[in-house]
């Protein structure tokens, strides 16, 4: 069954673009849905469009792109976007998409970023587009449900929302990346938010250095490399 991966309209599209590409390097299946705000953000932080009719090219050059603008940074990673069934795309305003129903097989859902907008639609059960609809679904089916809102600073009213979604089951992770793992290059940080979303549904990645228990050990992989 695959993963179901959200993308609503915060700033932060590199972060889902490392999930999606984490995803596919331990081979799990990936199910997508953008959100039209998260359009505009793509457009705005990368230059490249994301269609309906044309979703798998623009995924591809989405994919393809690393977080410092590199066109081609992660080339070496799309064959699986070739894959008959790896990857399957749902458009944000089809409320008839399988992810609608708790019936439709799936993991569970990542939204990566998640903005406060996506936050409160989530919270209060508007599912107001397929993305709050499928969050629904997974949290009344109990499914793992990883929220990784990106936004400062945070208001009352959002952290008593994330509070209410921490309550439901969902894990509330913090775009937030630290320096320990021995980041040199802005890829590292994106890296290292894209590795603790997967580690937060025990998906196998190989994305940041893990701490060992040894202070200084960040200081010295970086001489080494």
């Amino acid at each position: 069954m695959p993963w179901l991966v959200g993308v609503s309209g915060a700033s932060g599209t590199p972060y889902a673009a490392a999930v999606i590409r984490g995803l596919l390097d331990a081979g799990e299946q990936v199910d997508l849905v953008v959100s039209r705000a998260s359009r505009l953000t793509l457009l705005d932080e990368t230059g490249q469009p994301f269609r309906d009719a044309h979703w798998r090219e623009d995924l591809r050059r989405w994919l393809a792109r690393g977080a410092d603008g590199s066109p081609e940074a992660f080339a070496d990673v799309l064959g699986a976007l070739d894959e008959p069934g790896r990857v399957r795309h749902w458009a944000a305003g089809d409320l008839a998409a399988g992810p609608s129903s708790g019936s439709y097989g799936c993991r569970g859902m990542l939204i990566v970023p998640a903005s406060t907008a996506c936050v409160a639609g989530v919270a209060l059960g508007l599912s107001k587009d397929l993305l709050q609809r499928a969050a629904s679904v997974t949290l009344k089916e109990r499914r793992p449900l990883v929220v990784a809102v990106r936004e400062a600073p945070l208001s009352g009213q959002t952290l008593k929302q994330l509070v209410a979604l921490d309550e439901a089951g969902a894990v509330v992770l913090p775009a937030s990346p630290a320096f320990y793992a021995g980041a040199t290059h802005i890829q590292h940080l994106v890296d290292f938010v894209a590795g603790r979303v997967l580690d937060a549904v025990g998906v196998e990645h190989g994305l940041y250095r893990r701490w060992e228990g040894e202070l200084g050990g960040a200081a010295r992989g970086t001489a080494d490399g």
